[in-house]
């Protein structure tokens, strides 16, 4: 009976917890219960599925999440990941065939340029750092934006300077297919890395609610 008592006043609290502090997802929900209930994490998540079993909480999104990550690559949430991929294919096939005295096509190539080494690197680099939000607190989303460009373009100029200064101590040298490829091989590999952190925060952020 002590134990099924116990266990009532969890369930009590979660649901108080859920109605008054709204967490946004079961690891906030986690941090506000673990500070005043002595049970470890895991009994603590045994509880939370179990008023999910009886309908007494839901959790929004459980569904817009994929299981597995092939699957995730098709959502709407990945099109920033498709974007980037294939504006840097685009660019870099773009400065391999368009000679720079042919125009007007030589102004694409020098708009998708300053995109491809501007842009795209420390943008791939920040998201792949923080892929959820910058560190830095804001009370409105569209600063949050203003602020990602900031640092994007910020990194991008950090990053391309060691970028060249790499290439200088190879056999190839500072020369534009070496940098080309190099930056290419920059964006996809933090652009890729950037979508499986993204994948793994959204399996975590389900949202508790409680049904009314």
């Amino acid at each position: 009976m002590n134990k099924l008592s116990k266990t009532q006043q969890i369930e009590q609290r979660i649901l108080q917890v859920i109605k008054e502090k709204k967490p946004e997802n079961v690891k906030e929900l986690l941090t506000f219960l673990q500070g005043e209930l002595q049970i470890s994490e895991n009994e603590l998540l045994k509880v939370i599925m179990k008023l999910q079993n009886d309908g007494k909480i839901t959790f929004q999104k459980q569904l817009s999440t994929p299981q597995n990550f092939l699957a995730y690559l098709k959502t709407e949430k990945t099109y920033w990941y498709w974007l980037t991929i294939t504006i840097a294919i685009i660019t870099a096939a773009i400065v391999f065939t368009i000679p720079e005295d042919f125009h007007p096509w030589v102004y694409v190539r020098n708009v998708l340029g300053a995109i491809f080494v501007l842009w795209l690197p420390g943008y791939t680099f920040i998201k792949a750092l923080f892929p959820a939000e910058v560190p830095i607190k804001t009370s409105k989303e569209s600063l949050d934006t203003i602020e990602r460009i900031a640092l994007s373009l910020g990194m991008s100029l950090a990053l391309v300077p060691i970028v060249g200064l790499l290439l200088n101590y190879t056999p190839w040298g500072i020369r534009l297919i070496p940098i080309v490829l190099s930056l290419f091989a920059v964006v996809i590999i933090f652009s890729t890395a950037a979508l499986a952190r993204e994948y793994q925060l959204a399996k975590q952020k389900l949202k508790p609610q409680q049904e009314p």
